[in-house]
């Protein structure tokens, strides 16, 4: 009886010793699945920032729209939606105003980067749209 109990602590610690490294060897094989995940996360982030942008943008572009002078108008909402882009949006950036009926509206499309802002774009705008009546005197 106290010789198979010894066989099975000797045959534990002969089995520790063959699994060692183990760990290390998952790690390495999931190592990629883990980077892959995190730049798809990463792109994601980029994704929702751009839609935040645009409609920031589209809010700021119509806000200076509304409390400009009707002849200065087109460029006040233009330069105030690109006033608050950071410079790597800023480059394919549109933007767009138009007031009809007292109603001031800025459309602002903005490109998607791929990983880092300022390099190469998704071939896809991303849109914010914002309306506001005019201000009057």
């Amino acid at each position: 009886m106290r010789m198979r109990a010894i066989r099975r602590a000797r045959d534990r610690v002969r089995n520790r010793v063959r699994d060692r490294g183990q760990v290390t060897i998952e790690f390495l094989g999931m190592t990629p699945a883990i980077l892959v995940t995190l730049v798809v996360l990463w792109q994601l982030v980029l994704v929702g920032y751009t839609f935040t942008l645009a409609g920031n943008a589209a809010d700021e572009a119509v806000r200076a729209g509304t409390a400009s002078e009707r002849a200065w108008r087109q460029s006040a909402c233009r330069e105030a939606g690109l006033d608050k882009l950071p410079d790597a949006w800023k480059g394919a950036a549109t933007v767009n105003c138009t007031t009809a009926g007292g109603f001031v509206t800025a459309e602002v499309k903005l490109n998607v980067p791929v990983l880092f802002p300022g390099t190469a774009d998704f071939p896809f705008d991303v849109t914010g749209s914002a309306g506001a009546v005019e201000e009057v005197d």
